[in-house]
C-alpha cells in the first residue's frame, strides 16, 4: 500500500471540494489531455490515427490560453509549471556547459532522457548531448504542449526513457496576429520582446503560416539579490599581497587603492556575479500543408533561431589570479619610495611573491552565438478510406561559437610566462591597474560545437475495417521504419587543447557521429464492447526494432490497456521496455580536466564536493587510515589548497546502452453526476539499469567513507591521495552505473463549476500533482543504493544538473471566466527537502509561490494580458552549502515578484 506524503491532503481536500460541487453545473468536454479536436485525432504517444483513441500513458498539457496568462516569451516561463518537469538547466543555470540554453528535464531523471518533440517529431539538438535548446521553438506558434510521463521509446525511438515533451504547433492559423509582451521584475531584471504571426489559406487546399520571435533579457547580478550575497566567497586580493622574497617583508594595497603594510589576502566581488544570463533571441519559422491532390498532401516546416548569449561557463566567473615569484627590477618606473622601501634589491633587481587577481581581465564570461536550423518537408494521404500514409524528412543542425572574455594566456609562443615577462613593463601594483588588461587578457575561441541531424521516416495508419472486423470493432495500427543520421563536432583553441590559459584547464575536442536503422510497428485491438461493467475495453502494443551502427540490435517494445468500465470510469495501464543510447559526449568525449580546487572555488561545482569526512570527523577511522587521510581537525579540507591535482571528466568509447522498464497503472474518473469534472490518478515506476553517469567527488568519498568504509569499494579509487594524505585528483569519467528506480504518482483534476450566482461564466479549477514515493540510486552495482526521494544536493542528482528532488510538487489553479476575458489564480508547491549529504540535518522549507494573471478582449481583435508572478516577493529557499549563490537556481524561482504585460491584436 502506497504510503502518502503528507502534503497529499492538499490533494484530499481539493478532490472533496469537487465532488461536493453543485450536479447542476454545465457539462463540459471530458477529452483526454492530449487529444486534438480535429477529424483525426492526434493523441501524443502513438501514431495510429483514430478518431476517439484515448491515451494509455499519463499526459499533461498546458494549453495556449495558459501559456498567454503566462505572458510567456520563452517555453521556461511556462514549462516552470508543469510538476512532471523538474529543474533541467535555465535561465539562472551560471556555469552550465549548455551556454545559455533552456533544456527541459523529466523527473530528475536527467536532461538525456527526456525526448522534445515537435508535431511528434524529433526537434533538433545542440552540443554534444541529446538535448533540445526549448528556446529555439517559438512561444507564440505553440497552440498545446504535451508531457507525455513513463517512458515512449517503442513509439519514438530511444532518449524517451523519462517521456516526451511535445509542441504542438498552431498550422491551421489565419490572419495576423502582433503581439507585444515584458515581464520586469520589482527587484531589478527584464524581459522583452515581440512577435508577428502571419497565416492564411491557400485557397481550400491547404495552408501557410509565417511566424518571427524576438526576446529579449536583461542580466541580473548576484548583487541585486539580497539572498544571493556571498560574503564568504573571497577571491585573492585584487589590489595584490607582495612579499620581499629576501626580507620577508609583506605589503600590498587595498581594494580600493591605499598602500598598506598588513595588506588583506582576499577580496570580494561576488556582488559582479552574474545570476541571470542576459539574452538576445530571434525565432523566424514557417509552417505549410497543401493538397496537391485528394490523395497527396505536402506538409513541412522551416525553423530557424538566432540565439546571444552571455554566461560564466564551466570555470565560473571567479577572475583569474597569479601567485608567483617574479624578478622586480630596481628601475621599474612604477616603484613608489613606498614599495621600494619594502624590496631588497640585489644586483639591481628583488625577488617578489605576488599573489592577486587580474580582476582588470573581468570576470570569466562566456559569449555564445547558437543558430539552430530546421527544414522538414513530408508527404501525406490515404491509400484506402482505412488506412493513410505518411512519409518525411527533416534536417536540423545546431551551430555555437563561444567567445571566452576575463581569461588569458599563462604563457608565450616561447614557453616564458607571460605575467613574469611584463611585471616591469606593466603596472602589477593596487587595483586597477591600467595596461594589465591589454598585457595579459586574451579572448579565446573555444566552443565550436556543430550538432547535425537527419531523420528520414515512413509510416502506414489506420484500421483493417476493410479486411475485417473484431465484434468490438475494428484493429488499429501502424507500421513504418525510420532512419536517423548523426554526427557532432567540438574544436578548441589551440590554449584550451594544452591548457595554457588561467582557468579553463585542458579542454579536449572531438567529432563523432553515429546511425540507426529502425522498424517499428503498433496495434489497437478493440477486446469488448457494450458489456456489464465494460463499455470499452482496448488492448494494445508497440515494438521497435533498432540496428545502431554502434551500439549493435535492440528491441523496445510497449503493452498496454484501456478498460472503460462505463462513462463515470476508465482505467488505463502501460508496461514497456525503453532504450537510451550513449551521446556525444558520453562515447565520443576526450578527456577534459578543471584544476579539482575550482569544486570548491567555482559555485556552480560546489555541490560536487562536499569536504574530506576523515578530517571533519565523520568518516570511518579505519577506513581513513587504510588510506593514509589526515587526522581529525588537521586540515581545512574546503580550502582550494587541500585539492592538489585535477578534476578529469569525459567520454568512455566502451558504454553500453541503458535499458530499463517502465510501467504506468491509473484511472480516469468523469462521474457523470459532477458534468464536467475530470480526475486522473497514475502511478508509475521508471526502473532503468545501466544507467549513464559520473559518479562526483561528493558522492565517491561518502561512499568509501561513511557508507560503506570497506577495502574493496571500487568507489574510493575515483578520489585519489597524495602523500601528505590530501586530495590529489578526481576521476568523473561516464560509466555504466549502477540503477536509478524511481516510483509515484501523477494527480490531476479539472472542473468548471457553472452557477448563477457566480459573476461571469463560470469557475475553472485545476489541480496537477506529481508525489514521489520512492526515488532510489545506486552508483555502482557493488554498493547500496541511496534513497533519494525529497532530497537536494550532489549526491542524489542523476547527472549533475538538478539537484532537488522533492516527493512533492503541484500547481492549482482557479479561474474565474467571463464572455471577454478570465482572471486566474495559481498556486505553485514544492515539497520541503532534506540534504542528501551523508549527516547532515539541514531541511529546506516547502516552497509555495502564487500567481495572479488576467486576460480580456477589450474590442474584437485586441487582447490585453496582465499577471503579477510570485505574487508575495518569495525568497527562495536558503542552503548552507552545496548551493548556488546559497540555493537552487535549477529548481526555486530567484526573479522574485514579477509584473507581466502583454498586448496582442489580431485581425
Amino acid at each position: 500500500m502506497v504510503k502518502f506524503h503528507r502534503n497529499a491532503v492538499g490533494v484530499a481536500a481539493l478532490a472533496v471540494a469537487l465532488v461536493n460541487a453543485p450536479a447542476s453545473a454545465q457539462s463540459a468536454g471530458a477529452a483526454d489531455a492530449g487529444a486534438d479536436t480535429s477529424a483525426d485525432i492526434v493523441v501524443t504517444g502513438t501514431r495510429i490515427l483514430l478518431p476517439g483513441v484515448k491515451s494509455s500513458s499519463p499526459i499533461a498539457s498546458t494549453s495556449e490560453e495558459q501559456i498567454r496568462l503566462q505572458a510567456a516569451q520563452t517555453i521556461e516561463d511556462f514549462s516552470t509549471k508543469i510538476p512532471q518537469l523538474s529543474g533541467g538547466v535555465r535561465q539562472g543555470s551560471q556555469g552550465s556547459d549548455a551556454f545559455g540554453a533552456q533544456v527541459l528535464e523529466l523527473r530528475n531523471f536527467g536532461q538525456s532522457r527526456s525526448l522534445v518533440l515537435i508535431d511528434g517529431t524529433r526537434a533538433a539538438p545542440f552540443s554534444f548531448r541529446n538535448s533540445v535548446d526549448v528556446n529555439s521553438i517559438p512561444a507564440s506558434l505553440i497552440k498545446r504542449t504535451d508531457v507525455l510521463t513513463g517512458g515512449a521509446a517503442a513509439v519514438y525511438g530511444a532518449d524517451a526513457v523519462a517521456g516526451v515533451v511535445n509542441f504542438i504547433l498552431n498550422d491551421d492559423f489565419e490572419g495576423l496576429r502582433a503581439n507585444a509582451s515584458s515581464r520586469l521584475s520589482t527587484r531589478g531584471g527584464a524581459q522583452y520582446g515581440g512577435s508577428i504571426m502571419l497565416g492564411t489559406g491557400l485557397g481550400d487546399r491547404g495552408n501557410l503560416v509565417i511566424a518571427a520571435d524576438y526576446t529579449q533579457r536583461d542580466l541580473i547580478r548576484a548583487g541585486q539579490r539580497d539572498w544571493a550575497e556571498t560574503p564568504n566567497q573571497t577571491i585573492p586580493s585584487i589590489g595584490g599581497v607582495f612579499t620581499d622574497v629576501a626580507s620577508g617583508r609583506r605589503f600590498g594595497f587595498t581594494d580600493s587603492g591605499a598602500f598598506t603594510t598588513s595588506p588583506s589576502a582576499t577580496s570580494n566581488v561576488s556582488s559582479q556575479y552574474p545570476l541571470i544570463s542576459p539574452l538576445k533571441r530571434i525565432n523566424v519559422a514557417a509552417l505549410y500543408k497543401y493538397e496537391i491532390t485528394p490523395q497527396v498532401e505536402v506538409y513541412g516546416r522551416a525553423m530557424y533561431t538566432n540565439t546571444r548569449t552571455t554566461e560564466t561557463g564551466t570555470p565560473g566567473a571567479t577572475p583569474v589570479s597569479v601567485n608567483r615569484t617574479v624578478s622586480i627590477s630596481e628601475s621599474n618606473p612604477f616603484l613608489t619610495d613606498a614599495i621600494r622601501n619594502q624590496l631588497t634589491f640585489v644586483n639591481g633587481a628583488a625577488q617578489v611573491n605576488v599573489a592577486r587577481s587580474l580582476y582588470e581581465l573581468g570576470l570569466v564570461q562566456y559569449r555564445t552565438e547558437r543558430n539552430t536550423l530546421q527544414l522538414q518537408t513530408g508527404l501525406r494521404g490515404p491509400l484506402t478510406s482505412a488506412i493513410k500514409w505518411n512519409a518525411y524528412a527533416q534536417y536540423g543542425r545546431s551551430t555555437e561559437n563561444t567567445l571566452i572574455t576575463g581569461d588569458g594566456l599563462v604563457a608565450n609562443n616561447a614557453g616564458a610566462n607571460n605575467f613574469a615577462s611584463i611585471v616591469n613593463t606593466v603596472n602589477i601594483f593596487g587595483p586597477n591597474a591600467s595596461g594589465l588588461a591589454d598585457a595579459l587578457g586574451t579572448p579565446i575561441n573555444g566552443f565550436n560545437r556543430k550538432r547535425d541531424q537527419f531523420v528520414a521516416a515512413a509510416t502506414l495508419s489506420g484500421t483493417l475495417e476493410e479486411l475485417f472486423s473484431l465484434p468490438a470493432g475494428p484493429i488499429g495500427f501502424a507500421i513504418g521504419a525510420e532512419y536517423r543520421r548523426e554526427t557532432a563536432d567540438i574544436d578548441q583553441d589551440t590554449a584550451l587543447l594544452t591548457g595554457n590559459t588561467y582557468r579553463q584547464g585542458v579542454q579536449a575536442a572531438y567529432s563523432g557521429s553515429f546511425d540507426v536503422k529502425e522498424l517499428y510497428g503498433e496495434v489497437l485491438v478493440p477486446v469488448l464492447r457494450d458489456l456489464p461493467l465494460i463499455r470499452k475495453l482496448d488492448v494494445g502494443g508497440a515494438y521497435r526494432l533498432s540496428d545502431y551502427n554502434l551500439f549493435g540490435t535492440h528491441g523496445t517494445w510497449k503493452v498496454e490497456g484501456n478498460w472503460e468500465v462505463d462513462r463515470n470510469l476508465r482505467v488505463r495501464g502501460t508496461y514497456q521496455r525503453v532504450l537510451r543510447t550513449p551521446n556525444f559526449g558520453e562515447f565520443a568525449g576526450g578527456v577534459s580536466s578543471l584544476p579539482f580546487s575550482n569544486l570548491v572555488t567555482v559555485d556552480r561545482l560546489k555541490p560536487r564536493y562536499g569536504g574530506d569526512p576523515c578530517v571533519l570527523g565523520t568518516g570511518n577511522a579505519e577506513q581513513c587510515a587504510r588510506f593514509g587521510a589526515p587526522a581529525v581537525g588537521s586540515a581545512n579540507s574546503n580550502a582550494a589548497s587541500y585539492l592538489t591535482g585535477n578534476y578529469y571528466y569525459g567520454g568512455n568509447p566502451d558504454l553500453k546502452p541503458e535499458t530499463g522498464y517502465t510501467t504506468t497503472a491509473g484511472v480516469v474518473i468523469t462521474p457523470t453526476f459532477v458534468p464536467g469534472l475530470t480526475v486522473t490518478v497514475d502511478w508509475y515506476e521508471l526502473d532503468l539499469k545501466g544507467a549513464v553517469g559520473v559518479i562526483q567527488p561528493i558522492a565517491a568519498i561518502t561512499s568509501c567513507y561513511i557508507t560503506n568504509p570497506t577495502a574493496g569499494n571500487p568507489l574510493c579509487g575515483l578520489v585519489t591521495r597524495n602523500a601528505d594524505g590530501t586530495f590529489a585528483d578526481a576521476y568523473v569519467n561516464n560509466q555504466n552505473l549502477g540503477r536509478l528506480l524511481q516510483r509515484g504518482l501523477d494527480i490531476s483534476a479539472s472542473y468548471t463549476l457553472r452557477q448563477d450566482w457566480l459573476p461571469g461564466e463560470g469557475l475553472r479549477l485545476s489541480y496537477q500533482g506529481n508525489i514521489v514515493t520512492s526515488y532510489k540510486i545506486q552508483a555502482n552495482s557493488t554498493v547500496a543504493a541511496i534513497q533519494c526521494k525529497g532530497t537536494f544536493g550532489a549526491t542524489c542528482s542523476s547527472d549533475g544538473t538538478t539537484l532537488v528532488q522533492p516527493d512533492y510538487r503541484h500547481t492549482v489553479g482557479a479561474g474565474l471566466l467571463f464572455d471577454k476575458g478570465v482572471i486566474q489564480f495559481d498556486w505553485q508547491r514544492i515539497g520541503k527537502v532534506r540534504s542528501s549529504t551523508a549527516g547532515s540535518a539541514e531541511t529546506l522549507k516547502a516552497q509555495n509561490t502564487f500567481d495572479l494573471s488576467a486576460s480580456y478582449d477589450f474590442v474584437e481583435g485586441i487582447t490585453m494580458t496582465a499577471g503579477v508572478y510570485n505574487l508575495f516577493d518569495k525568497n527562495p529557499p536558503m542552503v548552507s552549502t552545496g548551493g548556488v549563490f546559497n540555493t537552487f537556481p535549477d529548481t526555486y524561482d530567484i526573479l522574485g515578484r514579477t509584473i507581466g504585460l502583454s498586448l496582442t491584436a489580431h485581425i
